[in-house]
């Protein structure tokens, strides 16, 4: 028996698909397809983190071309100007924007959509996976995809 993919919550195998504790043997598999669904909490959760982190990183250099377009003479201009400059410094510098930089990366390697895999499973669709992490589910629908060529 092969195993093509395993996590978790799901393991696809030569022989069966397993979901969440459901079993599915391949030879019962008829159809297989994907769906994308609308985008749900975590997903909004994670594009609003990706403009908070883009924000961050871009903060000092928007602050910058505000006082040089405006005049920030006064001390909470200085002050905002100062805090930027140490902010772009400490990201500039030192390994510490390695941190936002990746999390930006990966929030983007989950992407930003539900994705479903689903099933005909002796005349019946079953929802066998759904998730918000791109990665994980083109990960999960190849190996289904394997599986069931191999199995023909």
């Amino acid at each position: 028996m092969t195993l093509y993919y395993r996590d978790d919550t799901v393991r696809v195998t030569s022989s069966w698909v397993q979901a969440y504790g459901l079993s599915y043997p391949l030879s019962d598999l008829s159809y297989v397809w994907h769906r994308r669904t609308r985008r749900d909490l975590r997903v909004g959760g994670r594009i609003a983190g990706r403009w908070a982190l883009v924000t961050l990183l871009t903060a000092p250099v928007a602050v910058s071309v505000l006082w040089i377009l405006t005049d920030w003479s006064g001390a909470v201009g200085l002050t905002l100007v100062g805090l930027a400059f140490l902010l772009g410094l400490v990201f500039t510098f030192t390994p510490l924007s390695e941190f936002p930089l990746m999390a930006l990366e990966r929030s983007y390697d989950r992407g930003s959509a539900v994705h479903e895999i689903w099933v005909q499973c002796r005349g019946m669709d079953v929802l066998l996976v759904r998730t918000n992490d791109a990665l994980r589910f083109g990960q999960i629908y190849r190996a289904l995809q394997r599986a069931l060529e191999q199995s023909e």
